[in-house]
C-alpha cells in the first residue's frame, strides 16, 4: 500500500522578505549615520525631563511655592520686577512664571534685546524678589538637548532633524522585524551577548513604542518648527513670517515706544478667572513693558486639560485681544498646546515624570544597543573593527562622565567653563579609547570613571550647600545621584571578578576548547567546532522526528 504523505502548506508571510531586507539595510543604515546624533539628544532628553528638579538641587537655599498664587502677589512681583529690571537696564521685555504642576518656582525673568542686558529672579509667595537664579548646569542640560550648544537656529534644525531620524529609525525597525510583537516577551539570556543585546534592543523598543514614537514625532516638530512656519509662511500669507509667527504666537507689541504705565495683570487675571472658573495663573508675558505699544500675553491653566497653559492676550489698558485657543481651540492649536507637555512628561505630577525618565532610558539604550549589534554581526562574521567598536564604547560611556564633569563645574565656577568641561572630558574619552586594548577596556573605564565623578558631584554640592539645604528636592537628587553611580559601578564588578580586561584573543577554528571571549564582557565564546557539533545535532533531530511522522501517516 502506498503511504501518502502530506506536506502542510506554508504560511504566507505578511510582509515579503525582499522589503524585510531592504527596511533592515535602511534601519541600519539610518541608525548608524545618525547614532551618535540620536544618542546624545535621547541621554540629554532623559535628564531634561527632571531639568526643573536640577534647578532647584542647584539652588537649594531659594524660595519655594506650593500654592496657587492670588492676583495680587502676582502684580507685586511684576512691580518688583520691573523696579529691579530698570536698576539693571534691561526694562524691555519682563516675564513671570508662577508655580505649576511642573516646579513649584516663582520666577521673574527680563530682558532687553537692544542692550542684551538681562536678569532671572526667584520670588517668595508675596511677591518679593529674593534671590537671583544661579542654575548653570541645568541650563547647561537644556542647551544641549535642544540646540546641542550650537547657534539657536541651525541647533534646534539639527535636532529637529535628529527626531525625524529616529522616528524614521522606528519605522523602519518594526517593518524588519515581522515577528517583532510575537517575540515581544522573548528574551535570551544567558547565550550569546549579541543575541541578548538584540533581544533587550528588540523588546525595549516594543515595549515603550507609544513614548519612543511620542516623543521622537513632538521633538521633531519643536526642532524644526522655524522650518514649519516658514513653509506656512509660504503657503498662507505671501511669504509674511511675522504674520505667520503672529498666528500662533499670538500678537506682538507695536512699534509705539512712549511711556506709559505698566499694565494691570490683577485685573487681567481676575478677568479670566470669570469667564474661566478654576482657571489658575501659570505666567505673564509683557512685550515692551513701560510703553504704549505694550501687549501681555496672561497664562491660566484649566483643569482637565494638558496644555501647560492657555494664552490670553491684552493691551496695555487691559482690552482684550482673545486668547491662543491651547484648550478650547482648533485641533491645531490644541497639538501646539500639548507639544512641550508631551515631550518632557511636564504632566500628572511625578509618577509620569519618573515614567518618563525609564522610557526615556530605555530609548537611550535602544540607540546604544542598535550600534552594538552592528559591531558584533561584524565581528560575527569575520570582519571586525575594534577600533569602532573601542570608539562607541568611548561614546556611549563617556557621556555620562562629561556631564557629571560638567556638573561639578558648575558648581564650582560657574557657566564660563561648562561647555569647555563638557568638550574637553569627550575629547579626552575618545583618545583614552585609541590607546584602550579592547571595547571591553574602553567601557570598564569609562563606567568606574562615571561612577566615581557622580560620587565626586554628590559630595561637592554637599560640601557647598552644608548647613542651608532648604528644600529637600536637594537631598532626593543626591540620592539619585548617588543610585546612578551604584548602577555604573557594581554590575561591572560583578562580571569582572578576577578576569583581566585585556585584548579579546581570537577565534581559532577547530580548537576543542573555549578560546574566543566576547569583545564587551571578556566572557568565553564557544568555538566553532562546538557551534557547529551542536547544529548538526539538532538538525539530526528534526530530521528524525519528521521521517517518524511521515512513517506513522
Amino acid at each position: 500500500m502506498e503511504q501518502r504523505v502530506e506536506f502542510k502548506a506554508r504560511k504566507r508571510q505578511f510582509l515579503p522578505p525582499d522589503f524585510v531586507r531592504a527596511m533592515l539595510a535602511g534601519h541600519s543604515a539610518l541608525g548608524l549615520a545618525f547614532a551618535a546624533l540620536i544618542y546624545v539628544v535621547c541621554l540629554s532628553g532623559t535628564v531634561c525631563v527632571f531639568v526643573l528638579e536640577l534647578q532647584r538641587w542647584e539652588q537649594p537655599d531659594a524660595p519655594y511655592v506650593t500654592r496657587a498664587l492670588t492676583p495680587d502677589e502676582v502684580g507685586a512681583a511684576l512691580r518688583a520686577g520691573q523696579a529691579q529690571a530698570l536698576a539693571d537696564n534691561a526694562a524691555h521685555d519682563l516675564f513671570i512664571g508662577g508655580p505649576n504642576p511642573a516646579t513649584p518656582r516663582f520666577s521673574v525673568n527680563y530682558h532687553d534685546h537692544e542692550t542684551g542686558a538681562e536678569g532671572s529672579w526667584l520670588a517668595d509667595a508675596d511677591g518679593r524678589l529674593a534671590a537671583r537664579v544661579k542654575a548653570p548646569f541645568s541650563e547647561f542640560i537644556g542647551a544641549l538637548h535642544m540646540e546641542l550648544h550650537l547657534p539657536r537656529t541651525w541647533g534646534r534644525f539639527i535636532v529637529g532633524l535628529t527626531g525625524v531620524a529616529l522616528l524614521s529609525s522606528l519605522i523602519s525597525g518594526l517593518l524588519s522585524h515581522p515577528r517583532i510583537f510575537k517575540d515581544a516577551f522573548s528574551l535570551r539570556w544567558g547565550g550569546s551577548r549579541r543575541l541578548q543585546e538584540a533581544d533587550l534592543h528588540n523588546r525595549l523598543g516594543v515595549w515603550g513604542l507609544p513614548f519612543h514614537v511620542v516623543v521622537s514625532l513632538s521633538g521633531a516638530l519643536l526642532g524644526l518648527s522655524t522650518l514649519i512656519v516658514g513653509v506656512l509662511a509660504l503657503a498662507a500669507y505671501n511669504g509674511d513670517s511675522v504674520e505667520a509667527f503672529a498666528a500662533i504666537l499670538g500678537p506682538r507689541a507695536s512699534a509705539d515706544e512712549t511711556a506709559a504705565p505698566i499694565p494691570d495683570v490683577a485685573a487681567m487675571i481676575r478677568h479670566v478667572e470669570a469667564q474661566r472658573p478654576g482657571a489658575v495663573f501659570t505666567s505673564v508675558h509683557i512685550d515692551h513693558i513701560g510703553k504704549s505699544g505694550q501687549v501681555v500675553h496672561l497664562g491660566m491653566r484649566t483643569p482637565g486639560h494638558l496644555a501647560m497653559a492657555n494664552h490670553y492676550y491684552f493691551k496695555g489698558d487691559g482690552t482684550p485681544l482673545g486668547d491662543g485657543g491651547l484648550e478650547t481651540g482648533g485641533v491645531g492649536q490644541q497639538i501646539l498646546g500639548v507639544l512641550q507637555p508631551l515631550h518632557f512628561g511636564w504632566f500628572g505630577g511625578y509618577p509620569v515624570k519618573i515614567a518618563y525618565g525609564v522610557l526615556g532610558l530605555a530609548l537611550t539604550i535602544i540607540t546604544h544597543t542598535g550600534v552594538t549589534i552592528w559591531l558584533a554581526r561584524r565581528r560575527d562574521k569575520g570582519r571586525p573593527v575594534p577600533h569602532w567598536e573601542r570608539i562607541w564604547a568611548a561614546v556611549g560611556w563617556g557621556q555620562p562622565v562629561a556631564i557629571a564633569a560638567s556638573g561639578i563645574v558648575a558648581l564650582y565656577a560657574g557657566a564660563s567653563f561648562v561647555l569647555g568641561t563638557y568638550l574637553a572630558t569627550v575629547v579626552a574619552a575618545l583618545l583614552m579609547a585609541a590607546v584602550m586594548p579592547s571595547a571591553a577596556a574602553t567601557a570598564a573605564v569609562l563606567r568606574l570613571s562615571g561612577a566615581a565623578v557622580f560620587i565626586g558631584l554628590v559630595g561637592v554640592h554637599a560640601a557647598l550647600w552644608v548647613g542651608r539645604i532648604g528644600d529637600p528636592m536637594a537631598w532626593i537628587v543626591d540620592g539619585a545621584l548617588l543610585a546612578i553611580a551604584a548602577c555604573l559601578a557594581m554590575p561591572l564588578a560583578r562580571r569582572t571578578r578576577g578576569r583581566p580586561l585585556g585584548p579579546a584573543p581570537r577565534l581559532v577554528v577547530g580548537e576543542d576548547r573555549p578560546s574566543s571571549r566576547d569583545y564587551q564582557t571578556g566572557r568565553p565564546q564557544t568555538t566553532f567546532r562546538r557551534d557547529r557539533a551542536r547544529q548538526l545535532y539538532i538538525r539530526g533531530l528534526l530530521c528524525s522526528k519528521a521521517s517518524n511522522r511521515s512513517s506513522t501517516t
